[in-house]
């Protein structure tokens, strides 16, 4: 199976490398459009910061090839928050996959960033199978998706929002799943099966 790991500057890039050499997976880093359309799946990480990675992919058309993607594909952190149609960090208009608005945190009482393990629930998808409801995984980030028609799973962290998100071949998690143990495992697992 061939895994292509979207390059574009994002940080942590090495523990998603290494959580798929796990399951015995040798993924490719690239940004070369040929190979990521070749791939049987694609995963959109990252840590960073909005506006830098959107004029990234841009200056390598990798934003016209991620929504053009017809195999499964799933983002994660930035990726998830770069697949939704605006980020409020620095005012950032992004790949508008999902309809959905990013947000900052706003609290006095919680600590941003969120940073930790936290619960998923409502799972409304096969890449949570065999998952107990309520599983921690683990999250670092200030920025949130909102809850709407793309939500498949939730946390609670200020107020509700969006776990995790899908819109037909795209997938998209706004914890870590490379650092979220057997529940990160698992749902990557899930994940590499999908058709």
């Amino acid at each position: 199976m061939q895994v292509a790991i979207i390059k574009y500057n994002a940080g942590n890039i090495q523990s998603v490398i290494y959580a798929l050499n796990r399951l015995g997976i040798n993924p490719t880093l690239t940004d070369e459009p040929e190979k990521i359309l070749a791939a049987d799946k694609v995963i959109f990480p990252g840590v960073g910061e909005a506006s830098t990675a959107m004029q990234y992919l841009k200056g390598r058309q990798l934003d016209q090839v991620i929504k053009k993607l017809k195999q499964p594909i799933l983002g994660i952190c930035l990726g998830l928050q770069l697949m939704c149609s605006h980020s409020e960090e620095n005012d950032t208009t992004c790949l508008g996959i999902f309809k959905q608005q990013v947000k900052k945190f706003n609290s006095s009482s919680h600590k941003v960033p969120h940073i930790g393990w936290n619960s998923i629930m409502d799972y409304k998808s096969s890449l949570f199978d065999q998952l107990v409801n309520n599983a921690f995984v683990y999250y670092v980030h200030s920025f949130y998706a909102e809850v709407g028609e793309h939500t498949i799973a939730q946390t609670d962290y200020v107020l509700p929002f969006s776990a995790a998100l899908q819109r037909d071949n795209f997938q998209a998690v706004q914890f870590h799943p490379e650092k979220s143990g057997q529940i990160g495992e698992q749902i990557l697992k899930n994940f590499l099966t999908q058709t």
